[in-house]
């Protein structure tokens, strides 16, 4: 009997080392290079960069109006014989008209709108700065769901091994069961229950299995690969402890968090859009130049022509226009404050939440750490008894029960907490 129970340990030695080298025949991949993959691969890192690179250039766009406009003219007018003058033209201006081809540069500078522009050049800064905060909330949330996929793929494949390691000892045990049978040593039942325990692990190998098929597909399309890529995950160092005071947490997040800090630059835009439309009913002032040439012209013009002035443009009334637009970007930045109020609020409690979610993962952990060494303990036990004829085959198949549910949930608890400190780094804005 001794020598059937080496056997045994000999095959589920050999079973651990052919899952061993199936690991090792897959291409590597660590937590880190799966973030660069992520970031490098995935389409909405690239939607948020380019969001992000085309908001900057509406700053461009209302910094423009501190610049001179200048323009090339030509023209070219040819007049009916009796037609130089024109009666009614639908809008106040010169009705002398003259043949004439000329080309000319027209300058125009503004001199000041009295904070408009500026208001406008700052609005479209901070959204700039909203869009690029939010280009990196979005590689936050990628990193976290690459996270997820990778410690779930991890936990597969934990269990992966465990159902490969039962598969070959109850296979091995059936084996040794069988060849006491024939020596009428054991009963045929017991020979029945063996079989019927090589079947209930097969099925757990092929859920196993599954799940971890599953699992390198989610991850897969996280790193943005186009087919189901399967890797030999590499186990990262443990993370440090987590620290019990949860308001350090709260006040990381408040200040870290991309989300938060791109609403705020919302509520500052908003702000400024407000204070230049509040500028938009002052006057505004500029210098206008313009010379040029004029090689073909009626016998009343020069050959040249030049002339220079400043124009006061100071609205009057508009239909309440200007007052509209100043009230509704005043409301807009009083929504955006309390929008911002409101995911402070939501942040802090989403923070606690998680540091709970963590320190509760960790103590279900360490108990199940202690649960699966009493678990070994009664296999080994039970397997004792079983060979000293001192138990039956009832006995040894539940204290193995026991022990497969044991490291089950010791894998699963080790990579859960592992995805629950995922979580709190990225609710406190620290997930790179």
């Amino acid at each position: 009997m001794a020598t059937l129970f080496k056997q045994a340990s000999c095959a589920i030695c050999l079973g651990l080392a052919a899952c061993h080298l199936g690991a090792a025949d897959l291409p590597p991949l660590s937590l880190q290079q799966a973030h660069e993959m992520a970031l490098r691969n995935h389409p909405l890192i690239s939607v948020a960069a380019l969001k992000a690179l085309a908001s900057q250039q509406a700053v461009t766009q209302a910094r423009s109006g501190f610049f001179p406009n200048i323009s090339l003219n030509s023209v070219a007018v040819g007049t009916a014989e009796n037609n130089t003058r024109l009666s009614a033209i639908g809008a106040l201006n010169n009705p002398a008209i003259f043949d004439r081809n000329a080309e000319g540069l027209l300058i125009s500078q503004l001199i000041t709108d009295f904070g408009r522009t500026a208001n406008l050049t700052k609005s479209a800064r901070f959204q700039a700065e909203a869009a690029a905060n939010n280009a990196q909330a979005t590689r936050e949330q990628i990193l976290l769901a690459v996270d997820g996929a990778f410690y779930s793929a991890q936990q597969a494949q934990a269990v992966t091994q465990v159902a490969q390691q039962t598969v070959a000892a109850r296979q091995s045990f059936l084996d040794q069961v069988s060849e006491l049978a024939r020596n009428k040593m054991k009963s045929d039942l017991d020979v029945s229950f063996a079989k019927v325990n090589v079947e209930d692990a097969q099925l757990l190998l092929v859920k196993a299995q599954n799940d971890l098929d599953a699992s390198f597909a989610q991850l897969s399309d996280l790193l943005g690969l186009r087919e189901t890529k399967s890797f030999h995950l590499l186990e990262e160092s443990p993370p440090p402890q987590l620290a019990t005071n949860v308001f350090g947490f709260v006040q990381q997040a408040l200040q870290l968090r991309p989300d938060l800090v791109s609403l705020r630059n919302q509520h500052e835009a908003s702000s400024s859009l407000a204070r230049a439309e509040r500028d938009g009913r002052l006057p505004t002032i500029a210098a206008v130049g313009s010379a040029g040439v004029a090689p073909v012209h009626a016998a009343a013009l020069g050959d040249t022509f030049a002339a220079a002035g400043v124009i006061v443009n100071l609205p009057v009334f508009a239909g309440g226009l200007y007052t509209a637009r100043q009230k509704e970007a005043e409301l807009q930045a009083q929504a955006a404050q309390e929008s911002l109020r409101n995911l402070e609020n939501n942040v802090i409690r989403d923070v606690r939440i998680a540091w709970l979610n963590a320190q509760n993962a960790f103590d279900r952990h360490r108990i199940t750490g202690r649960l699966l060494d009493n678990a070994r303990q009664s296999y080994d036990l039970a397997q004792a008894r079983y060979k000293a004829g001192l138990s039956s085959i009832v006995e040894i198949n539940q204290a193995e029960l026991n022990l497969i549910s044991a490291q089950i949930t010791d894998a699963s608890t080790q990579y859960e907490y592992l995805v629950q400190r995922s979580a709190l780094s990225f609710q406190t804005g620290t997930l790179r």
